[in-house]
């Protein structure tokens, strides 16, 4: 049949789909595509991935399913051939500070299990390797010397208070005949009458057995046996005597007078209690003295007043102690604190002979606790810190004594996935480890193979999840998916491309292939061109956004696609249609110098920003883009503004122009409100003039309502059953809650009094239910009135910037990344700005737009410039790019490859950067449209 080999959906009208009619094929790669709000992820999402996961509900039995929830069946007619779904969206799945991007791939499931395996334990005082011996090993160690004649013994153990000859008088009631003293093995009662009492136990060894080695099964069985007893009598110890002279076997996991922990799984594992460090219960970071805090300039040196809390007449002291000594011991007082080694800088805390440490010090501050002004001080540095006593590692210390290839677990997950991927490329096991790790091994190797095919390389096994953008955590739960080998199954991916640079794209085109390939079939929400045109099936929905789109305007391979006159996307792939890059370069004469910037991977780099103008801020994914836009240049920015916000990361000053700056935005993609109470309309504030217009009414007026009885917020005109939700959402105990339209409104919000007030005939209801589009056009036909002026000049911003598709009353809570970011752009322009030069920083804006609402975008920023605005973008996208005034382009490769300024510039200049990735697609970009 048809839908065996294809999805087949019929009269889909979930959100604005038009009731659709659409076909996918089967292990396919699939792109869909089309205008932010043209109703991609509807499809994809609403649709498809909804009545996947439905029909697998439905399936389990009604226990399961009350557990599981009740999912609504989407709005469609028919949905055929849908194999079991999967969605990897761009959001971060957890915020749990347990999580790692080792324990989300599994990739340190199978590194604890490595280590249980095959790691080797090594003391920390000798350094020497410790083993412990079965019976069995030591039983083919003897088996070894077929033919020769070896005697097998234990060391002579006392009981408290037992003397030697008490002892041996023992062993011959129980069968024991012979002791090995002075080098000769002799018969007890021989011994016994001239044995000095006071003799050293240590002297003496007990015989359990002696023969000529035999390798038939008697003779094993006879040697196990004696082995064991040699064991059971020398307190695990046992002693094989032969020509080559004495060895030593123990059962004991010990050496150097430390008795360790076998190796298990579980030492390995910071979420159980048998492996997690005891002082920080396996989350790394404990309450203690921030160094952070303690050194908050790490540019000044020590003699610089470096050291915060050494400080003041009366803690000077501690710092002079240092700088009276250092020459004796080689310190470099003047050295800035970043330029210290790790051994001089641990060595501040420490101390020596010479001086005390900030160890002593803050010990000093505990033992004077009893003063109020010590209390205080011990509280002003205090924060969270890495625990001391695993160093961050998280495992307690036992665990840190085991290792693989000379390495241990900890030092395994601080390296980039790119070296520990060569790590384990050049590993070579001896037989035996070779046979016991050969699966793990290859499980090991082909996660973090797909890590690195998916861009993610410069990450750490250790890095939080919590820590991750949308963007890599959808890449990571790719790879994962990957790793797994699931066949038969439907992927849909949102946007898997945001915050890749180009360089990699293909390489995320060749995992999405494999796992195509597999024999899944892949559908992924994307813009991104070189995506597009890798697809193997295109649907591009719209024409337009909103209630403009919600239709299928192309459904078939690229070619046919390029050919189609109606799509926006076939528009720009063909060059019908482009973004222009500014026909003259856009002036600058002042601009801000950071300096020193040392955040992350960033390698003391100095950047200048230019004001009045658009800079971008790019390279690949992990050269230090946001640590230096949200790591440093925003926090020191609005610190020295706004005198408030987060602590900078490390960087030496702030030099230039910064005067003319009046302030600082950073724009990302928070969401602009967790509430169902919170929407556009009420952010940038419309709706407050919606409701004076409401209020200025005659029968407002007459009835004695008031702006507030126009707000679902507080009470007074909103209904109170629902209490302005419009819905009421019942707790069904073990099942998912269920969400009612209210009775009392029918899911309108406001008291039946409060909606009788209408402007031409629309109720502030229907006002809410509008488009920003159709707001516009019903406010803007009577702007004789100032209010609806005033109102439509609020709106206006949300269109200019590709908004115009939501509704007024839409909840902020459904917005995607994009959206609420492009929310708060528009906010920004319906802001009077009393003060020109405030600083927009924004965080890939391009996450979820078109080409054609790059375009609006443009000139939205070009808005902002125009009031005397500064604009600072971090973006991978060639049309921001090629249309700023200024580009800092930062690598050259991700992680610690990264971390340098590349090029400088304006893109003119960047399209001739030989060193830079981004200037090659650059100019391979403007040679592929030519």
């Amino acid at each position: 049949m048809k839908h065996e080999h294809s999805i087949r959906i019929k009269g889909a009208r979930v959100h604005n789909l038009k009731n659709i009619d659409v076909e996918i094929p089967h292990d396919t790669l699939t792109v869909v595509t089309g205008l932010s709000g043209s109703g991609k992820s509807t499809l994809a999402f609403d649709t498809i991935f909804a009545e996947g996961q439905r029909r697998y509900v439905e399936s389990l039995s009604a226990y399961a399913r009350q557990f599981l929830g009740r999912i609504d069946k989407p709005d469609v007619d028919l949905i055929e051939g849908i194999a079991p779904a999967i969605a990897i969206e761009q959001r971060v799945n957890t915020r749990n500070p347990r999580s790692t991007v080792g324990t989300t791939t599994e990739i340190y499931d199978y590194l604890k299990l490595l280590f249980a395996r095959i790691g080797r334990t090594y003391s920390p005082v000798s350094g020497q390797q410790v083993r412990c011996y079965s019976v069995d090993d030591v039983a083919a160690r003897v088996l070894e010397r077929e033919g020769r004649r070896v005697e097998i013994a234990a060391p002579l153990r006392l009981a408290p208070g037992q003397g030697i000859i008490e002892k041996l008088t023992l062993l011959m009631a129980d069968g024991i005949l012979r002791v090995r003293l002075d080098g000769r093995t002799q018969l007890i009662e021989e011994v016994l009458p001239t044995l000095d009492p006071a003799l050293d136990p240590a002297q003496i060894a007990v015989v359990i057995d002696r023969m000529r080695v035999d390798s038939d099964d008697d003779a094993q069985t006879r040697i196990r046996d004696s082995v064991a007893r040699a064991f059971s009598y020398g307190d695990g110890v046992c002693l094989l005597l032969c020509e080559e002279g004495c060895e030593e076997y123990s059962s004991r996991f010990e050496a150097d007078g430390i008795r360790f922990e076998p190796p298990t799984e579980h030492l390995f594992s910071f979420n159980n209690p048998l492996g997690a460090c005891p002082r920080c219960e396996g989350y790394g970071k404990v309450v203690g003295i921030d160094e952070e805090l303690v050194i908050p300039d790490r540019s000044k040196s020590v003699y610089d007043d470096a050291i915060a809390c050494w400080r003041g007449d009366t803690m000077r002291r501690w710092k002079q102690q240092l700088l009276d000594n250092a020459h004796r011991f080689g310190f470099p007082i003047h050295t800035p604190f970043h330029a210290l080694t790790d051994e001089q800088k641990q060595l501040l805390w420490r101390g020596n002979e010479y001086f005390q440490g900030l160890d002593d010090f803050f010990a000093y501050i505990d033992s004077e606790r009893r003063k109020i002004q010590f209390r205080v001080m011990k509280a002003r540095y205090t924060g969270k810190t890495l625990c001391p006593e695993c160093g961050g590692s998280r495992l307690r210390r036992e665990a840190l004594y085991v290792r693989v290839g000379g390495r241990t677990i900890a030092e395994l997950v601080r390296m980039p996935v790119d070296r520990l991927a060569e790590f384990f490329e050049a590993l070579t096991l001896d037989a035996h480890d070779l046979k016991t790790a050969e699966r793990l091994m290859v499980e090991i190797r082909n996660r973090l193979r797909y890590l690195r095919e998916v861009g993610l390389g410069y990450l750490t096994l250790d890095r939080l999840s919590s820590s991750l953008s949308g963007g890599e955590s959808q890449r990571i739960n790719l790879s994962t998916s990957l790793g797994s080998n699931l066949t038969g199954s439907l992927y849909i991916l949102d946007e898997p491309s945001i915050g890749l640079h180009p360089r990699d794209t293909h390489r995320l085109i060749g995992v999405l292939r494999q796992l195509r390939d597999l024999g899944n079939t892949v559908i992924v929400v994307e813009h991104e061109e070189e995506v597009i045109r890798a697809a193997d099936w295109i649907v591009d929905i719209g024409p337009e956004a909103g209630y403009n789109g919600g239709e299928v305007v192309f459904s078939g391979p690229l070619p046919e696609l390029l050919n189609n006159e109606r799509s926006l996307t076939a528009d720009y792939l063909t060059g019908r249609r482009r973004i222009a890059p500014p026909a003259s370069e856009r002036g600058w004469s002042r601009s801000i110098l950071l300096r020193g910037a040392r955040e992350n991977n960033l390698r003391n780099i100095d950047v200048r920003i230019p004001l009045g103008a658009m800079t971008c801020i790019t390279g690949v994914s992990g050269s230090g883009k946001s640590s230096l836009a949200k790591g440093i240049l925003y926090p020191a920015l609005r610190r020295l503004l706004c005198d408030t916000g987060t602590k900078p990361g490390d960087f030496d000053a702030l030099e230039g122009d910064v005067g003319l700056l009046r302030g600082v935005e950073m724009v990302d993609q928070n969401p602009i409100g967790k509430s169902s109470r919170s929407n556009p309309v009420t952010y940038i504030k419309a709706y407050d003039e919606i409701r004076k217009l409401f209020a200025d009414l005659p029968y407002s007026k007459h009835t004695g309502l008031t702006p507030a009885h126009f707000s679902f917020n507080v009470a007074g005109g909103r209904c109170e059953e629902c209490q302005g939700e419009g819905v009421i959402k019942v707790s069904m105990q073990f099942m998912a809650d269920v969400t009612l339209v209210c009775e009392a409104c029918g899911g309108r919000r406001f008291r039946d009094e409060v909606l009788e007030a209408r402007y031409r005939d629309k109720s502030i209801c229907d006002i809410l239910d509008m488009t920003v589009d159709e707001a516009i056009g019903f406010f803007g036909a009577d702007r004789k009135e100032a209010t609806c002026r005033r109102i439509v000049d609020r709106l206006q911003p949300l269109q200019d910037v590709g908004l115009g598709y939501i509704r007024l009353g839409q909840s902020s809570s459904t917005l995607s990344g994009g959206e609420s970011q492009r929310v708060k752009l528009a906010s920004f322009l319906t802001r009077e700005h009393a003060d020109q030069g405030v600083m927009f920083i924004f965080d890939e804006p391009t996450t979820g737009l078109h080409f054609h609402d790059i375009a609006k975008l443009l000139k939205a920023f070009d808005a902002l410039i125009q009031r005397g605005h500064t604009i600072v973008v971090v973006e991978h996208n060639m049309e921001i790019i090629r249309c700023a005034d200024w580009v800092v382009d930062l690598g050259p490769e991700a992680g610690s490859g990264g971390g340098e300024i590349v090029f400088e510039g304006t893109p003119r200049d960047l399209v001739h950067c030989a060193e830079s990735h981004t200037g090659a697609f650059l100019r391979g970009r403007d040679e592929g449209r030519e």
